[in-house]
């Protein structure tokens, strides 16, 4: 896949409060996505709007292309 996180998403949400647990009960992120974030797969973009809003980063600074 030619998109990859550069960060580990879980981690920094983790740091700023957001543990995947008050992040499923507050329903922030369904419980399909953090377990895409887990294993590095694709989410949607407006599950990467939400994260940039509550880590304060623009998407660059959470994925990047990579050629193959």
């Amino acid at each position: 896949m030619p998109l990859r996180y550069k960060v580990d998403i879980l981690k920094r949400l983790k740091d700023a409060g957001y543990t995947t647990y008050k992040i499923q009960k507050e329903k922030i992120l369904s419980s399909g996505t953090v377990q895409k974030l887990r294993n590095g797969e694709g989410i949607g973009w407006e599950n990467i709007q939400t994260i940039c809003s509550l880590l304060h980063c623009q998407p660059g600074d959470l994925i990047e292309y990579v050629e193959e």
